[in-house]
Formats: C-alpha cells, sequence, structure tokens
C-alpha cells in the first residue's frame, strides 16, 4: 500500500525477520526502508528519496504515526518495526544461518562498540567489519569496496535518513551486500550511548515522547509530526476505498 507517496510493507516484525532473511539469501541487492513519519514528510519534497523508498525491497512501518496512517487506508497493521528493534532479531537469525554483517554509521568507536554487543547478545554471529559514518562523497566507493573485502552479506547503515538509504541505493552493488539495511541511531542505543525509552513508554507508543523530554533540541524535527497527522486525515478523507490497498 501506499502512504502520502510512500510504499509501506504490512508486515509484522516476525514476517519481517523472515522476509529480511530471505532477501539475504538472494543474489538481488535489497534496499529494506524503516519507514518513519519525518521521512514521508521529507520524501514529498524530496523526488530522489521518495524514489529510492519506492524502489526498496521492503518498506517497513518505523513509527507508531506511519501504523495509525495505513490503518485509516484499511491496512491491518498490528505494530510498528522499528530498526532499533529488528536488528535483534535479525542478528539472531544470521548468527543461525551464517550470514556475516558489516555496521557502517555513527561517531568514533560507536559501530564497533555496537558490533562488540551483538557478538556478545548473539553467539556465532559474523561481524564481518565496522567503521563509523564519518565520509565525504570522495570516500564513497573506498568505503564500499571495504564493505565489499569483508565478505558481509548484510550492511547496517545507521547514517541518519535519507543519507542511509540514498547511500545504500547507490552503492549497495559495489559493496557485494545482498541486503542494506537504514537503521537510523541504532548503534548508539546498541553501544550504550543513548538509553531506549522504558518499556511502559514504548508499549504506550510514546517512545517519540521520551526521547522529545531527554532531547529537547529534537522539537523542531517533531513539527514534522502535526503536519503529517494532517496529511495523512486528508488522504483518508479523500481516498477512495478501492485504492487504498494495492
Amino acid at each position: 500500500m501506499t502512504v502520502l507517496g510512500c510504499r509501506v510493507d504490512v508486515l509484522d516484525a516476525r514476517a519481517a525477520v523472515a522476509r529480511v532473511l530471505e532477501l539475504a539469501r538472494g543474489s538481488q541487492p535489497s534496499l529494506v526502508v524503516t519507514l518513519g513519519t519525518e521521512m514521508i514528510v521529507r520524501a514529498r519534497s524530496d523526488r530522489a528519496f521518495r524514489d529510492a523508498v519506492n524502489a526498496s525491497a521492503l518498506s517497513l512501518c518505523d513509527t507508531i504515526g506511519v501504523v495509525l496512517a495505513a490503518r485509516l487506508q484499511g491496512a491491518p497493521v498490528r505494530e510498528r518495526v522499528a530498526g532499533v528493534d529488528l536488528i535483534d532479531p535479525l542478528c539472531a537469525a544470521f548468527a543461525n544461518a551464517g550470514i556475516a554483517v558489516y555496521l557502517l554509521g555513527a561517531r568514533g568507536d560507536t559501530a564497533e562498540r555496537a558490533a562488540n554487543a551483538l557478538r556478545a547478545r548473539h553467539p556465532g554471529l559474523v561481524v564481518a567489519g565496522a567503521r563509523d559514518g564519518f565520509f565525504g562523497t570522495d570516500d564513497d566507493a573506498a568505503v564500499a569496496d571495504a564493505v565489499r573485502a569483508s565478505g558481509a552479506n548484510v550492511l547496517f547503515a545507521g547514517l541518519g535518513s535519507p543519507r542511509q538509504e540514498l547511500w545504500i541505493a547507490s552503492h549497495l552493488v559495489r559493496t557485494g551486500c545482498s541486503v542494506g539495511i537504514g537503521v537510523g541511531g541504532s548503534f548508539d542505543v546498541l553501544a550504550g550511548n543513548v538509553p531506549r525509552a522504558p518499556e511502559i513508554w514504548r508499549r504506550s507508543n510514546l517512545e517519540w515522547l521520551y526521547r522529545l523530554v531527554r532531547e529537547p533540541a529534537r522539537w523542531r524535527r517533531q513539527l514534522a509530526l502535526p503536519y503529517f497527522v494532517w496529511l495523512a486525515l486528508c488522504e483518508r478523507a479523500t481516498s477512495p476505498p478501492s485504492r487504498r490497498l494495492t
């Protein structure tokens, strides 16, 4: 289906893990997007980003806003599938299947520390490499070649959106990976730099509010949320029922 012009796949977390594992075993380079409300708002004015999302192999509901907008369109979305929540079950599956991963993104040694945390939590997981996300466009080819040389099958890219999706779309083939997944700030959480919201906040779908309370500077980004709600309601009011699901 589509939400405000962006494709969304109606999958829960378990189905998403199974689909990513299938893609990782394949030979076709596949972008996996964890789609949030801010990303959809940006896609309305960023054609290249919107095209990358809509050409992806998998586009998942990362935030409660996207889940609710999909439900307004009649989709039976049961839960959000956030990138940070997807990494652990994916790594458990990759450890069992012998699929190697590469972590690309964040500052300093954060990716390395996130990799160590994943190795400790998932014995047998092969982390082929890790590096920070502070490189320029002139280094893109060298970074992609380093990923290829590592022998990784799956690339976790924590470069922030839209950079991570556009980077994967442009360079995944050169990396040699079967799957590239945009995971935003997940490495900071895995490395212990940033705490997750308590479970009660997550169950109440208020993780966005918890982060805003802890990081007030995020308020400018959160302005996209009321705009997104307004756009979603307008789409619901004007979209014929027969065209909401595809």
